[in-house]
């Protein structure tokens, strides 16, 4: 959990905010938004977002933890649409404008958490399994990569940051976009630090898809991860995330104008556990 001030320019701090902007410009407040106001920005969003359970989603105080399944978190939500909040507090404020800005993924992401919940209960598993991991990983840290070029891609699944964001930075600027997903690495992004990395789904998209306006960029993407989310023969396990470093994405660091800032192989690895 995250407190402190509040900014009323956060969403400005930085490129990696733009796709909260789409539904969270109206939080330019003089104090922390209250739980009604973003209530008010969730009534306005069309069509209204809604589990796979079929509830409306709103949202509401954190109450206390309950050993009682349909009242834990993900429960909660599946079965009543209620995403708990806690008030002043970045991360939670973070979740919410994510709820707003991709519903449906964020949807999909907790119907398999409550599926997994179910099997879990059911098979009296002391602990989560690999679908779960997953889940979190991705609703936390994750990172949604689109390309024009199938090759740029590549060179995300391959580790070849140097190649990637500098030999082919002209490319990378006209041709891919990178739209940060999980709030705690929106969080993150409030104080970036060298090793800030991101979980993707990545998707190779037609040559027009980047040229629409940023709302419809979204809303298609947020059919498209949550397809992808949503099927269970997929995302089975955290090693399916590409680890993605989100500094080295040109203008989303001052630093990496600079050749030499992706000689920093502590960060830009070379493979997984490298």
């Amino acid at each position: 959990m995250t407190t402190g001030a509040w900014d009323p320019d956060f969403l400005q701090r930085s490129p990696m905010f733009e796709p909260l902007r789409v539904h969270g410009a109206a939080l330019r407040t003089a104090s922390w938004p209250s739980l009604d106001e973003l209530r008010r920005l969730l009534a306005a969003r069309k069509p209204p977002p809604a589990t796979h359970g079929g509830a409306r989603v709103s949202f509401v105080l954190q109450g206390r933890r309950s050993g009682v399944f349909a009242e834990k978190y993900e429960p909660r939500i599946y079965l009543r649409g209620e995403v708990q909040v806690r008030e002043c507090d970045w991360h939670d404020l973070l979740n919410a404008l994510v709820w707003l800005t991709f519903p449906r993924s964020k949807a999909a992401l907790n119907g398999r958490h409550y599926r997994a919940l179910l099997e879990q209960q059911a098979n009296r598993a002391p602990n989560r399994g690999p679908v779960q991991d997953a889940m979190t990983l991705f609703d936390e840290g994750g990172v949604i990569v689109a390309a024009r070029d199938r090759k740029l891609l590549r060179l995300i699944e391959n580790f070849s940051w140097k190649e990637l964001f500098w030999r082919n930075r002209p490319r990378v600027m006209t041709g891919m976009r990178f739209y940060l997903f999980g709030h705690a690495l929106y969080e993150k992004a409030l104080r970036p630090f060298s090793g800030i990395t991101g979980r993707g789904i990545l998707f190779e998209v037609e040559a027009e898809f980047l040229d629409a306006p940023l709302g419809v960029q979204i809303s298609r993407l947020d059919d498209m991860v949550a397809a992808r989310l949503g099927d269970a023969a997929g995302l089975r396990s955290t090693r399916e995330l590409a680890p993605v470093p989100v500094l080295g994405v040109p203008g989303w660091c001052a630093g990496n104008a600079r050749e030499s800032y992706y000689d920093n192989v502590d960060y830009f690895r070379r493979g997984r556990g490298g």
